[in-house]
């Protein structure tokens, strides 16, 4: 981030109230999140902090897989800034933080519904069909309110795609060694 002392860190629970507020501040372009929510998935949460201010957050979602795990799917979502933070590097920290977390699991992919299909583009993700992330549409998009259908609303369809897990390839080469 460009001169700014910050620091990026997992979320905890006294920080529920700050990521509920930066949730909330953007309702155009996030989906709400209750404090419920937030509280069952701190742990899916990083936050920015400023001078003991959190100052921004992001959080992930594993998807549902139907059959077997042959292709895990991550959802970055909530991304927020404090408005007078807005491009200053700070949300791109944020969402760097997250893929460097994620990666730990080894999806195959990580994916996000946006609006500024640019920055996460600038972060090596790239535009694919909602039809392609019909487990997402499933799981969240189908009960949104905002919009009457998930193929029609403006959100972008990105997927930074990952290399195969090594989890992934071990399990075959098991299943392999044993038939």
């Amino acid at each position: 981030m460009k001169n700014f002392p910050m620091v990026i860190r997992p979320a905890e629970f006294h920080d529920v109230e700050s990521i509920f507020r930066l949730i909330k501040h953007y309702p155009n372009e996030l989906l709400p999140r209750a404090i419920s929510d937030i509280v069952q998935n701190i742990d899916r949460f990083l936050v920015g902090e400023m001078n003991g201010k959190v100052v921004g957050t992001v959080s992930w979602q594993i998807l549902p897989e139907i059959g077997a795990d042959k292709a895990p799917s991550v959802e970055i979502k909530s991304v927020a800034i404090e408005n007078s933070l807005r491009r200053k590097g700070l949300g791109q920290a944020l969402v760097q933080g997250a893929i460097n977390r994620i990666r730990t699991i080894q999806p195959c992919q990580i994916i996000v519904l946006t609006f500024t299909p640019d920055f996460f583009a600038s972060m090596g993700f790239k535009v694919v069909s909602k039809r392609k992330l019909i487990h997402k549409i499933y799981a969240g998009c189908i009960n949104c309110t905002k919009y009457d259908s998930p193929f029609t609303c403006p959100e972008v369809a990105m997927a930074l795609v990952l290399s195969p897990s090594t989890t992934v390839k071990r399990s075959i080469t098991k299943r392999k060694a044993t038939t």
